[in-house]
């Protein structure tokens, strides 16, 4: 019987990587959350070679201890889905907020507004620099407490607690409609006010400022180590990789990625459980050897 997993197939050739862009979540990391010995190894070579190492993900930046341990070189990751690019050095907590790029409370207000009339039931969370705030109906949260609880409104307003931290997105989660037809009514309602993604197995989006994606943030960062986006070699898994996966010159949907996922990237590789990033590093690295 031929196996179903999908085998590493090598998009179209390249000028030489000068820069990896890895999602976490469903690509590097396991779905036990460990990186694996492999997959550590491989960063750690494929930075001696001198390719640089972005970790590009929707997490926080106090979700970010589960590779901080894995940084070798410059150590700075994009997360929010691109609201923010942090330097990993120091202990979890501590990490500096090199760059930020927000998203209004006023352009917040309205996208609850619409959300709430276009999908009766949607609960929201504010993501704010200094931690999570959310409604009493969101979801219950594992990883770290709220800040505050209150309506989203209330959380938004000029006067609330955090208000002096910028918001790097918006998180509004639906307990009935499925994840991608939430997306596709979100999108329509909304239209071009925000950015509009989702990573998550359930029906939860993840808006942030116009134009603030994987793709624009990463861009802005290779612009200034003049690395062109031919040089970029990205990894990816759910529909908040899409944009990435489509700027990156080479790019790869893991074996475990959504349909739309496989069809934005230029190769695919196995799943997060085999390893899949680690699998194309070690291709690429062999291959320059052998030149």
């Amino acid at each position: 019987m031929t196996s179903t997993t999908p085998r590493p197939r090598p998009p179209a050739p390249s000028v030489p990587p000068r820069l990896i862009a890895t999602d976490l979540d469903g690509t590097l990391l396991r779905d036990d959350k460990s990186v694996s010995e492999r997959t550590v190894a491989a960063l750690a070579a494929a930075e001696a070679a001198g390719i640089e190492v972005f970790f590009v993900t929707g997490r926080p930046a106090r979700w970010m201890d589960v590779v901080s341990d894995h940084v070798h070189g410059h150590g700075l990751a994009i997360c929010g889905n691109g609201a923010a690019v942090v330097d990993l050095h120091g202990s979890p907590g501590s990490h500096r907020f090199v760059k930020v790029r927000d998203l209004s409370p006023a352009t917040a207000l309205e996208v609850v507004g619409i959300l709430r009339a276009a999908a009766p039931g949607t609960s929201f969370a504010i993501e704010r620099t200094g931690g999570v705030h959310h409604e009493p109906a969101y979801p219950p949260l594992h990883l770290d407490p709220a800040v505050g609880v209150a309506p989203a409104e209330k959380l938004l307003a000029a006067g609330a607690d955090g208000a002096d931290q910028p918001v790097l997105k918006v998180l509004a989660h639906h307990p009935e409609i499925l994840p991608d037809a939430f997306l596709t009514l979100a999108r329509i309602a909304v239209g071009g006010l925000v950015e509009i993604t989702r990573s998550s197995p359930t029906a939860l989006l993840e808006i942030s400022g116009p134009g603030v994606s994987k793709a624009s943030t990463l861009a802005l960062c290779c612009a200034e180590r003049g690395i062109s986006h031919e040089e970029v070699v990205a990894f990816g898994d759910m529909p908040n990789d899409v944009e990435m996966l489509t700027w990156a010159g080479v790019s790869y949907a893991m074996g475990n990625a959504h349909a739309d996922v496989i069809a934005a990237a230029s190769g695919r590789t196995v799943a997060n459980n085999e390893d899949g990033v680690a699998v194309v590093i070690e291709r690429i690295l062999a291959e320059r050897q052998e030149r």
